[in-house]
């Protein structure tokens, strides 16, 4: 099994990079990272998916991501693609306090799955992810920002990618005024 990569980027994709190293250069699917850049040297975790036609490699520049990644393979009916999506949409810190206290409506509405899914979700991994602080009202703000990026006539991928490089502690006005920065500047 490959446990870790390190090497240089000389391709990316929308849904995956190839990294070179030793010569070899190996395809890794992983979430759309603004750090992550062609050209540059990279560290990923790596969760290896063994299939009879394939072996794929899905990297993670953060430990902490890879964990989540393994735990939401646990949910039945999860695979993982369907993990890797629920990873790129949110950071890891929201999906822990979403999960965490039982908030099946912001996983719903921010990551894309089905109630059934999410109920699912918080059924099997809500004691697995413990969020020592949980914060109702931090979950209702990202609700509360998407919907007026939203509003304002921005898709709700891309107002969920600059919400990703926003600082959650911000509160909810700060964290439209600098989406509609990033998303303006696209």
């Amino acid at each position: 099994m490959i446990g870790s990569i390190r090497g240089k980027i000389i391709f990316e994709a929308e849904k995956y990079v190839i990294v070179e190293t030793g010569g070899v250069g190996y395809k890794i699917f992983t979430i759309n990272n603004p750090l992550l850049n062609k050209n540059t040297e990279s560290h990923f975790w790596i969760y290896t998916h063994a299939r009879e036609d394939a072996l794929d490699l899905y990297g993670f520049p953060e430990r902490k991501e890879l964990g989540i990644f393994e735990l939401l393979l646990n949910v039945s009916g999860i695979g993982p693609k369907s993990a890797l999506g629920i990873l790129a949409i949110a950071s890891s810190d929201t999906l822990i306090k979403a999960i965490s206290t039982g908030d099946t409506a912001y996983l719903t509405k921010v990551s894309g799955i089905g109630r059934k899914t999410a109920e699912k979700i918080v059924l099997e991994l809500r004691d697995k992810m413990k969020d020592d602080n949980p914060d109702h009202a931090y979950l209702q703000e990202e609700i509360d920002t998407l919907e007026a990026l939203k509003s304002l006539g921005y898709g709700q991928n891309e107002a969920r990618e600059a919400l990703k490089n926003i600082p959650s502690e911000d509160n909810t006005n700060l964290k439209i005024k600098k989406a509609l920065k990033i998303l303006g500047g696209k």
